[in-house]
């Protein structure tokens, strides 16, 4: 309704801000489109706030979303990004601005297109399909390489152009199939599975020269993607330039970043073999030759040593000793039956000097009765008995006079 207001009674601008404020309020929400131009999002915080940009009329709006409304978009929408966003209006009455409350994004065009891809890529994820430890390793030199291309392609070109300059002696099994197209997938689908089953295949390759996001979408399709996780035999994908990024390349043994990459990265080159063999054996002289030397310093020093250039040096020094020792014993020996002589004579002389013999041979005699016993006194005899008189040079009978 209109305002009744004049410049004697005008209304102010806070009640102005107010009535645009209700007048908005009842504004339900409504599908937006726009370009993003401007994306704040701060860590920690809850909220995302977004300029959108319409560059027919050269207008800009604000709008801010809650975090997970973003995130579940974030990873296929940036800056210049164009997208529909369901919001509602709304004013912010203190400084008289209007934005949008989105609850809902959504990209546009090519933006959706990836956004389907990428829930794709979310769900094969979590089956495991893209899992490091399900890689085959490449062996290391293929006899015989599948490649699934296109016919007369440039990445067949160089595939092939660039692994027999690297290895001459090298062999191609190779599938000419459609590369973009409705007919692409089943055909690219059935050339894999069919250098799947040759035994004689020793890794494929999946290969394509560059294109837009479009021309692409066949190396990523979920059949495609399941039939190369599905391979026995180790699957190189070498699909368009180093930026693109198929699903392909995820769920793929090994990734090339082009058709000539994965030439590089399938087959050695013969040359750099062949400088590495000869490194390796030049390491190896130099390793052998470097115990050779070291063991002929080591033997040198040991002949060096004194018991090695006079070996009976250590049996004369151990004679001296044995000389010297035995010549030791010896005087010992002797200083001890000397000093064993001697003890000896001063005893016999003690004992001869204390014996009744000597006694006897200064003319002394021993009486003894005929049981033996010695007289020791004129009272144990009686006359007449007869005694034996024992002197030093013999014995004699006598009797005892009265």
């Amino acid at each position: 309704m209109a305002l009744n207001t004049s410049p004697e009674s005008p209304i102010p601008v806070g009640e102005v801000s107010r009535l645009i404020g209700g007048w908005i309020d009842r504004l339900g929400a409504v599908w937006v489109e726009g370009q993003i131009t401007q994306l704040s999002r701060r860590p920690g915080a809850g909220v995302v706030f977004v300029t959108l940009r319409d560059p027919s009329y050269d207008i800009s709006l604000s709008v801010t979303c809650y975090r997970q409304v973003f995130d579940s978009v974030a990873d296929i929408v940036s800056e210049g990004a164009r997208v529909v966003v369901f919001a509602k209006p709304e004013w912010y009455a203190p400084r008289g601005q209007l934005s949008l409350r989105a609850t809902e994004i959504r990209p546009v065009g090519i933006g959706e297109l990836l956004a389907r891809l990428e829930q794709l890529k979310k769900s094969l994820g979590r089956e495991g399909l893209f899992a490091a430890d399900r890689k085959k390793p490449l062996p290391f030199l293929p006899q015989l390489i599948g490649l699934v291309c296109g016919r007369a392609s440039a990445a067949e070109r160089d595939v092939i152009e660039n692994a027999r300059h690297r290895w001459p002696a090298v062999r191609f099994e190779v599938r000419n199939v459609p590369v973009q197209g409705v007919h692409a997938v089943p055909q690219v689908v059935q050339a894999v599975k069919e250098l799947d089953e040759l035994d004689e295949v020793d890794v494929i390759i999946v290969a394509r020269g560059g294109g837009s996001v479009e021309d692409l979408l066949p190396f990523s399709d979920e059949q495609l993607v399941r039939a190369v996780a599905a391979c026995r035999t180790p699957v190189v994908s070498a699909i368009g330039h180093e930026p693109d990024s198929p699903l392909l390349d995820l769920v793929a043994d090994l990734r090339a970043s082009t058709p000539t990459d994965a030439a590089k990265k399938v087959v050695p080159d013969v040359s750099e073999e062949i400088r590495r063999v000869e490194l390796l054996r030049e390491r190896a002289l130099r390793a052998a030759r470097s115990v050779i030397e070291r063991e002929e310093r080591g033997l040198a020093h040991a002949l060096a040593r004194p018991c090695m250039e006079r070996p009976a040096r250590m049996v004369e020094e151990r004679e001296e000793q044995i000389e010297s020792l035995v010549g030791r014993s010896r005087r010992c020996l002797r200083h001890l039956l000397d000093r064993a002589d001697s003890e000896l004579a001063h005893t016999r002389a003690r004992v001869v000097s204390l014996s009744p013999a000597a006694t006897l041979e200064r003319g002394y005699a021993v009486l003894q009765r005929a049981d033996g016993h010695v007289v020791r006194s004129a009272g144990e005899v009686a006359p007449g008995e007869e005694l034996r008189a024992r002197v030093a040079e013999g014995e004699f009978g006598v009797r005892v006079a009265d």
